[in-house]
């Protein structure tokens, strides 16, 4: 059995960035995530994408944060059991829990943090009836490498901030990007609407509102999707790429089963330190929900330091936390 101070249950930037705040205290944590490798959807979805909302990075790639992210906790010696999900949990007479994977990996903790993300997600697929035919075959639903996409025609389907995004970035690496959305107003970022506003003025992004990929077609290989738009007759569009950017269909899988308070997908907690309705276990990024959440990996940040003091405290109730800044000598103590 592997006992720790914390058990982390997912390994993306959030409870990554747990680990250091953690350490701080003196508080070892061990991760388990479903995933091969650390990083979670930053590391298996979008690589390569950059970010631009994380303190003290103008941008800064998915796999870069969370390299750096596994760096500033290395340190701290987390242990981590990856390619298992987390199963089951029980409380102990002590107080303790006991988190079992599904492949029979025990761990035992005083404190457990619930840092799943969306949880267990697949991708949205399209109402297309032969989609599944051309799926790696032109058909991709996550951009893990770019470069599989340059000087390559490239069409995206979606109207939320991947799609944008994505739309942004592979406008400097495709020949040609096609930005398809059924409607005239997207759900994504203002600033990210009006750069691919500003694009599709310059020419760098052909931008189809009122339009839907209704069709695929091809021999093996996707060569041109079928479109429907409105007020014209259907038509057809050659390309490489189809790449339809709905989002993710997020679930929570066997956590549902562990008797916390959810809201449809989300777990409540308390924002006083983000601890669920089972006291010892908290819940922090997106995978929690409070009034007023964001779901931002900034905030996340947030949510781990102010847990991480709570889940001190649960272990010595009767030490005195003193809060040091790390610019005095990198550390924070207690008395």
């Amino acid at each position: 059995m592997i006992e720790t101070d914390i058990i982390i249950i997912g390994a993306g930037p959030v409870g990554l960035f747990t680990v250091f705040e953690a350490g701080l205290l003196k508080l070892h944590c061990h991760l388990i995530d479903v995933l091969a490798k650390p990083g979670g959807q930053l590391t298996e979805i979008y690589p390569k994408k950059p970010i631009y909302d994380i303190p003290g990075f103008w941008e800064v790639t998915a796999e870069e944060l969370v390299h750096n992210l596994i760096k500033q906790g290395s340190p701290f010696k987390p242990g981590f059991t990856l390619g298992e999900r987390a199963e089951t949990i029980e409380q102990t007479e002590d107080g303790k829990f006991i988190v079992t994977t599904n492949k029979g990996t025990l761990h035992k903790a005083p404190n457990v943090a619930i840092a799943g993300g969306l949880g267990c997600f697949e991708p949205r697929k399209p109402p297309i009836s032969n989609i599944a035919e051309f799926e790696d075959k032109g058909v991709d639903y996550i951009i893990r490498d770019p470069e599989k996409f340059r000087n390559k025609s490239v069409i995206i389907a979606g109207g939320g901030d991947s799609a944008l995004d994505w739309s942004i970035f592979l406008s400097d690496i495709a020949s040609s990007v096609t930005l398809v959305h059924r409607r005239t107003e997207f759900r994504g970022h203002p600033d990210s609407v009006q750069k691919v506003i500003d694009l599709s003025n310059t020419g760098k992004i052909h931008l189809k509102t009122n339009s839907e990929v209704i069709g695929l077609m091809g021999n093996g290989q996707l060569d041109s999707v079928l479109m429907e738009e409105t007020g014209k007759t259907n038509y057809a569009m050659e390309t490489n790429y189809f790449l339809p950017l709905f989002g993710l269909s997020p679930k929570l899988g066997p956590i549902a089963d562990w008797g916390l308070n959810v809201d449809k997908i989300a777990i409540e907690v308390n924002t006083v330190d983000y601890s669920t309705n089972i006291p010892g276990i908290y819940a922090i990024g997106d995978i929690n929900t409070y009034p007023g959440k964001l779901k931002l990996i900034l905030c996340g940040f947030h949510e781990a330091t102010l847990m991480v003091q709570s889940a001190f405290k649960r272990i010595y109730p009767n030490k005195n936390l003193v809060l040091k800044y790390t610019t005095v000598n990198g550390v924070q103590g207690f008395e």
